[in-house]
């Protein structure tokens, strides 16, 4: 076969609808993919304890997988051959910041929202309990707590916020030096500075010595522009699912369909497994 694929797809909106089942037809089409040669992988905003069951979902093991949007990245461990993808993996790259500027700036803005920060271990601590987020072996602790160590993530979630009031926030904190994100429902989430899925995506695919081009990302957020820019700055693919914000999909190479009418299998299905669209 020619060169495979190095495949990085997206979790939320992409791989799984809101209420966390596939989109249609995604499993057969990774799998496809995944018997003809091909590397399929994930990169998501979520952490790896919310992660690793997907791996054993689609049932794909990769190399490395992406998570935190690229603060934390895992590599397959070498003796890794049965058992659940949580005991696969080892945590291989991890990016971290000092999060005490940016806690404080949000806390003078935002003193009734609800925090939490992953520690480079993976541990989190939050200062109440955060509905949609996966605490287990969490600490819940004083605010102050939250700056006593370096982060890869810090989590904001404040009810009756929406994504533009997250958006104007940004830009009145001066929240440039870092690097954020707006999840599928409204939170902040913040990752250190100059890091993305696409910084993430560029360190794995070096690791693995690729070259060349054949490179497809998918995703449907603002937080996945970083890894469609990495894709198309090596020839690559990056698409974009068709209920992506505008700026979003002006970011990719091309949209596909909504992640409810099977987005993902059809660009998967098109690009790497080159089978022509139906009619």
């Amino acid at each position: 076969m020619t060169s495979p694929w190095l495949i990085a797809l997206d979790i939320d909106g992409t791989v799984l609808l809101q209420d966390e089942t596939m989109s249609p037809g995604v499993p057969e089409a990774v799998g496809r993919a995944r018997d003809a040669g091909h590397e399929v992988t994930l990169a998501t905003g979520r952490s790896w304890m919310g992660t690793h069951r997907f791996l054993d979902a689609l049932a794909i093991r990769p190399e490395y997988v992406v998570c935190s949007n690229g603060a934390v990245t895992l590599r397959r461990k070498d003796d890794a051959v049965d058992g659940p993808a949580s005991e696969a993996y080892e945590r291989w790259n991890v990016e971290t910041f000092d999060p005490t500027a940016v806690l404080e700036l949000l806390h003078e803005r935002l003193p009734d929202a609800r925090y939490m920060v992953e520690l480079g271990s993976g541990q989190r601590l939050y200062t109440a309990v955060l509905d949609d987020w996966t605490l287990d072996g969490g600490r819940q602790v004083a605010f102050p707590e939250l700056s006593a160590e370096q982060v890869s993530r810090v989590v904001v979630v404040s009810p009756g916020h929406d994504e533009e009031d997250f958006h104007r926030l940004v830009q009145d904190a001066g929240l440039n030096e870092v690097s954020y994100a707006i999840g599928w429902t409204a939170w902040l989430d913040i990752a250190p500075r100059g890091v993305d899925k696409g910084t993430a995506l560029r360190r794995v695919q070096e690791a693995r010595g690729d070259a060349g081009d054949r490179v497809f990302v998918a995703g449907d957020g603002r937080n996945d522009v970083g890894m469609f820019a990495w894709a198309q700055g090596i020839g690559g693919r990056a698409v974009a699912m068709g209920q992506a914000p505008d700026e979003v999909k002006a970011a990719a190479t091309e949209v596909t369909d909504d992640v409810a009418d099977g987005g993902l299998a059809a660009a998967i299905a098109r690009i790497v497994l080159a089978v022509p669209a139906a009619g």
